[in-house]
């Protein structure tokens, strides 16, 4: 059974977790809200539909904002313990500074479970409703792109008429062993393209030695030709590449749907990754936040603690951007890109919990 302080501690750093929350939540759906009405600004929708898509948009959003929420609802919690005196009155019945640090660390891990396993599945459920809703209403819908068991297919809409590609697999920035099917306005069949290879670096496709069938007369060129399209490798990675609206079980069939036609899974591997480090990553930085708070003096005002609090999280947001980035091309492997920043933080945490003055 929890001890009074340790519930008071629990229930103290709950409450501000929550207040700390809305108030992101506030600024997320006015900021939103705001960039939803500019964007039906010209469609002549009503405001439901901007409220509607903030509504699913937001938690997401807020999921990519926790780790700040944790530094300052840890540093809220310190502020009130050391302005009351409560903090002197928890170390009188027993509790030291490592003992408060490890409740918060442990509760902060919990939570970051929860967060991971319940509400980034809702909130990446929500941003998939969203997405599906304003592509609805942008040029993108007549562009398509996806993975199935047979392939990657594309839809492609270009100078009145549509292709439709199916390629087994993609290597680097080649289509292999592909069929393009080339339709007019009418959706008649016009003459249907295979190639083993496929250059699609840019939106001119370079095809080499096509088997061209028209008319039912197949001819085969042993050169090549350029076919123009509205694709190129960069977006048909960005396409996929908008993983966050996918949930965890979403994900891991994609992983296994992008193996099995060999497309590079780094990606999803790498965001797989940073969710199963997000519980322990909220917890050193609620280590992190304790370790400054310690430090609090009457001299030395709330802002400026808090003021270090936030640049030590940009420092770690970017140092965390850095890695990844380099981990989705490829240069470093995924388990560093992910795992090395958090020891990083780490190492500076237990060089901070080394260093506390025990009164």
């Amino acid at each position: 059974m929890f001890k009074v302080y340790q519930k008071y501690l629990i229930q103290n750093f709950f409450i501000k977790f929550f207040y700390i929350t809305l108030i992101f939540l506030s600024l997320i759906f006015i900021l939103g809200i705001l960039e939803e009405i500019s964007f039906f600004k010209d469609l002549e929708k009503n405001i439901f539909y901007s409220i509607t898509l903030t509504l699913l948009n937001a938690p997401i959003t807020l999921f990519e904002i926790f780790p700040f929420i944790f530094l300052l609802t840890t540093q809220f919690v310190f502020y009130d313990m050391i302005k009351s005196e409560e903090l002197n009155v928890l170390k009188k019945n027993g509790l030291t500074n490592l003992n408060i640090i490890k409740i918060l660390f442990l509760l902060s891990i919990i939570i970051g479970v929860i967060n991971v396993l319940i509400y980034y599945n809702l909130a990446s459920s929500l941003k998939f409703y969203y997405t599906n809703i304003k592509n609805s209403f942008s040029n993108d819908n007549k562009y398509l792109a996806m993975v199935t068991n047979s392939g990657l297919w594309i839809k492609d809409e270009i100078n009145d008429k549509t292709l439709i590609t199916n390629s087994n697999y993609i290597e680097k920035n080649f289509l292999k062993e592909t069929t393009i099917n080339e339709f007019d306005s009418n959706f008649i069949l016009i003459q249907t393209i295979q190639s083993n290879n496929i250059d699609i670096e840019n939106n001119n496709w370079i095809v080499y030695k096509p088997k061209i069938t028209k008319n039912n007369i197949t001819t085969e060129d042993n050169d090549q030709i350029i076919i123009s399209t509205n694709f190129n490798v960069n977006k048909i990675n960005n396409i996929f590449s908008n993983i966050s609206t996918l949930n965890l079980s979403k994900l891991f069939n994609l992983k296994k749907e992008f193996e099995e036609v060999g497309y590079s899974t780094d990606e999803i591997v790498i965001h797989l990754l940073k969710l199963s480090s997000m519980p322990i990553f909220y917890g050193v930085l609620t280590v992190l936040s304790s370790i400054i708070m310690f430090n609090f003096t009457q001299q030395k005002s709330l802002l400026f603690h808090i003021i270090i609090g936030i640049l030590m999280s940009v420092i770690i947001y970017y140092l965390n951007f850095i890695f990844n980035s380099l981990g989705n091309n490829g240069r470093i492997p995924i388990n560093v890109s992910i795992f090395f920043p958090l020891i990083i933080v780490s190492l500076f945490s237990i060089i901070g919990l080394v260093n506390i003055n025990e009164k």
